[in-house]
């Protein structure tokens, strides 16, 4: 692949991804290990009934202790609350469809999430095994991720796409999962994982896309009191060697510029200190928080080193053609790393100091240690101008309307057409 350009390469040139390195970037499996420099959080196994609930259509929550009958929260959205009968039934006189409360199939866990609430403040964030409802905040009446009942989290976590697909979809694009057409089956290439299969003892297991055991779990994490976004980070791990890293919230933020040095420093420590010798997996990427004064470096989250994680400030392909601590560059001559500012596609200003500082110097560019870069959002860059932009705004779009915007201006037409009959129609019934 060596003096490729961009254009010509048809896909990323990522190396095999197994099921066992996404696993093992689960939440479940790496938070008892690193749990000492976790924010707090507690983990329940999930079980079918509930995972199915995870997996039907609409939304339906159990009722609230303040609910005296059956409601309709929103008619129009498809969320419903049921008030319940002693006897776990709604009432006869319901004039609409009857809804009977969900959590009857799975009441251990919902008594567990609500205690867990309880135990922690009050206030958590919901996620699964590897993915967090970010994209569902629009319809939490906090508008963020705070969730002060069972019900917030059902909430977050029905109307996600994150969700849905750590439930659907968590091994799409592993080697195992989906050979390549032009490679015949080699023994000798197929990982150990895939040869021997890791047997997991968990009644929260439900099998995934691809007839694989996956112990699902939902995680609480205790919410940070005045957490500051700008201080997240996503970090890049190669060869277990920090290659790159870069803010997580995609606004410019003057005083970080400033706070490189510290926070690099701090970072590298942390990562050489708890994760460089620890994780299974010698590529991965990993979110630490870094809270004032700096001195204390937070693990967030551990996610694949795979095209499913979001880059951020960088390419996947400029990561994997950069240079890097003991490991060769995936690509071109020059490499497509930081200290190269074509290869920036998406902005970004690298804070690695001067890119003329060694290079007349043959005996300090031989003694130079490796500085991983640290790419910030610039006061010029596009991402700068995004406060008033809604994150994941996409998601919040209806799917029959961006199946239909397919289509063009014709298949937008007879959508909006459809859809004035059914007004019209449940206007008639009324």
């Amino acid at each position: 692949m060596e003096g490729q350009n961009d254009a010509s390469l048809p896909r990323l040139p990522f190396p095999s991804i197994n099921r066992s390195h996404i696993l093992h970037c689960s939440y479940h499996s790496w938070h008892p290990k690193y749990r000492s420099i976790t924010p707090k959080a507690r983990l329940i196994p999930l079980d079918a009934p509930f995972l199915s609930y995870l997996r039907s259509d609409g939304i339906i929550l159990p009722p609230e202790p303040n609910d005296n009958e059956y409601f309709s929260t929103d008619t129009d959205s498809g969320i419903f609350s049921s008030a319940s009968s002693p006897t776990g039934s709604p009432s006869d006189t319901d004039s609409e469809s009857s809804y009977t409360d969900p959590s009857l199939l799975w009441p251990e866990i919902h008594t567990k999430i609500k205690s867990t609430i309880e135990e922690l403040g009050g206030n958590v964030v919901p996620k699964l095994n590897w993915s967090a409802p970010k994209d569902a905040t629009w319809i939490n009446a906090t508008n963020n991720m705070e969730c002060r009942s069972p019900n917030d989290v059902y909430l977050l976590l029905k109307s996600s796409d994150f969700i849905t697909h750590d439930l659907e979809q968590a091994f799409a694009g592993c080697s195992a999962a989906l050979p390549s057409p032009s490679q015949p089956p080699n023994n000798d290439n197929i990982p150990d994982s895939h040869q021997q299969p890791e047997i997991f003892a968990d009644d929260g297991g439900h099998r995934n896309n691809n007839n694989e055991e996956i112990p699902y779990h939902l995680i609480l994490r205790k919410t940070i009191p005045a957490l500051a976004t700008s201080l997240e980070f996503r970090c890049f791990v190669r060869a277990r060697a920090l290659l790159c890293l870069c803010q997580r919230d995609l606004n410019h933020y003057d005083f970080l510029a400033d706070s490189v040095g510290p926070l690099r420093v701090q970072i590298q420590r942390f990562f050489d200190e708890h994760l460089k010798r620890t994780f299974e997996d010698a590529d991965f990427v990993f979110d630490v928080y870094v809270p004032p004064p700096h001195r204390r470096v937070w693990l967030i989250d551990i996610n694949p080193w795979a095209p499913r994680t979001d880059p951020l400030l960088f390419s996947w392909l400029e990561i994997l053609r950069m240079r890097g601590q003991g490991s060769p560059e995936l690509g071109g001559d020059d490499g497509a790393g930081g200290d190269d500012e074509e290869g920036d596609p998406r902005g970004g200003r690298s804070c690695n100091g001067s890119d003329e500082e060694g290079q007349d110097d043959v005996e300090e560019e031989e003694e130079e240690v490796f500085t991983p870069e640290f790419r910030l959002v610039g006061r010029n860059d596009p991402e700068a101008y995004s406060f008033n932009t809604p994150q994941y705004g996409a998601h919040k779009m209806p799917k029959d309307v961006v199946d239909a915007s397919g289509d063009g201006e014709a298949g937008l037409r007879e959508f909006m057409g459809r859809w004035r009959e059914i007004v019209r129609e449940q206007e008639e019934e009324r």
